[in-house]
């Protein structure tokens, strides 16, 4: 028997929040995401603007215990170095515990692809039970780090006590120590 995940999906953008294009990182994380995970999904999904304090709250809101809880947020957007650009600063701010290998293994993954990587700024945190990365805005981009970074998500949520993630290995192959692993129940 497999464990639903609910996954938050965080587009974090002045412009896509009001109106003025259409919010494409959103749904590039839920379509890969169901792509590749076997679990059921529930998704929460939120458009806010560029706004640290509306950031912190939406953040703060997903991970708390109750109906919206999330076991991952998935974030996409506010990651530059732009002033606007506070997806990080909001993110750290209402984290238990920073996770650095995240933003580090990111950017290795994206300066594979372009020499602007250098300035992405995403990072990878933990608040209560709920695992927070920060993903760029880039459909393209979303899909290149999610294909390399996913392989450690599902044993990271194990380990905060999240439920056991499985995934479509045609895809992802997760990576769990030979102690964490559970036989499948699923097919």
């Amino acid at each position: 028997m497999t464990h639903s995940l609910n996954v938050g999906v965080v587009t974090i953008s002045d412009r896509a929040s009001s109106g003025v294009y259409e919010d494409l990182g959103g749904p590039a994380i839920v379509n890969w995401i169901t792509k590749v995970v076997k679990n059921e999904v529930s998704f929460r999904k939120r458009l806010i603007a560029d706004d640290q304090n509306t950031i912190e709250k939406t953040l703060i809101a997903l991970c708390a215990e109750g109906e919206d809880h999330c076991d991952l947020i998935l974030t996409t957007g506010g990651t530059g170095p732009s002033p606007r650009d506070v997806t990080p600063e909001a993110t750290i701010a209402i984290a238990d515990k920073v996770l650095p290998g995240f933003g580090e293994r990111m950017r290795s993954i994206s300066l594979a692809y372009v020499p602007t990587a250098i300035l992405s700024r995403q990072e990878g945190v933990i608040r209560g039970k709920t695992l927070i990365v920060n993903l760029p805005g880039s459909p393209r981009s979303i899909a290149e780090i999610l294909d390399v970074l996913f392989e450690a998500i599902p044993y990271c949520i194990q380990l905060i006590e999240g439920p056991y993630i499985e995934t479509n290995e045609d895809f992802v192959k997760a990576f769990r120590p030979k102690h964490a692993i559970r036989k499948s129940k699923t097919g």
